[in-house]
């Protein structure tokens, strides 16, 4: 098995039947939660920033708690590592209101996946990066290749300062220090304080799309679970 490739297993493995019918039946009470709200509002200002119709992929779209929230498409791609996820995204919340004329969910890992290039006008993932699978230089790349000149990336990442995240004595100590810190040794602290990609702050989405993306917003966002990055990038044309 791939290094790649232990990240879907694990997201298969946890989100199995009777998770995803957990996740599901939490999508209909959609409407008394103010952070997913939030993100749908989001994503459909993201779509708004877009020339319509255009092509979008979910990345780990899960149950597709959101496709509905997208404007102005023409094809959605939602991609999980997930069969039973994937199984509930057949039937998501808002299923009426969806408004893209063609679907299509495929089972995958979103870190090995091959889609062709240049393929999608809008790439968007809610949960994932830096969350269940690393973000890093890697995914950043493929994420390049399958978006259209002038395409958009909009994500969100837990962020380093979460509470959600243990504060061990470790963690504390780490952060305290690494302020002060210059070089190499600041490099690798920030690494181990990264979790190798699980958590991701402004500087290092900043590092990572640099300069490849144009950023046009990032800002943090609390949600029921962490505290987040959310971040909207434009592809920069070579």
């Amino acid at each position: 098995m791939s290094a790649d490739s232990v990240w879907a297993e694990r997201a298969a493995s946890l989100y199995d039947h009777a998770y995803a019918k957990r996740y599901r039946a939490h999508d209909e009470e959609f409407q008394t939660s103010a952070p997913c709200r939030e993100f749908a509002n989001w994503l459909s200002g993201v779509c708004a920033m877009c020339t319509p119709p255009i092509d979008v992929l979910d990345l780990g779209c899960g149950t597709g708690r959101y496709f509905w929230a997208l404007t102005g498409v023409k094809s959605l791609v939602g991609l999980d590592a997930s069969a039973a996820m994937l199984d509930e995204a057949h039937h998501p919340y808002n299923a009426g209101r969806i408004a893209a004329p063609s679907v299509s969910l495929i089972q995958g890992d979103l870190l090995t996946h091959r889609f062709e290039a240049a393929r999608f006008d809008l790439v968007y993932s809610v949960g994932v990066l830096a969350e269940h699978v690393p973000f890093d230089d890697t995914l950043v790349a493929r994420v390049v290749e399958w978006l259209k000149p002038g395409g958009r990336f909009a994500f969100t990442t837990v962020h380093p300062a979460s509470p959600s995240i243990p504060q061990t004595l470790g963690r504390r100590i780490g952060e305290w220090i690494e302020p002060v810190m210059l070089g190499p040794a600041r490099r690798n602290l920030r690494r181990r304080l990264l979790t190798g990609g699980l958590y991701a702050d402004e500087e290092r989405v900043r590092e990572l799309l640099d300069p490849r993306f144009a950023i046009e917003s990032l800002e943090r966002f609390v949600s029921e679970a962490h505290l987040h990055c959310l971040c909207v990038a434009r592809k920069v044309s070579a």
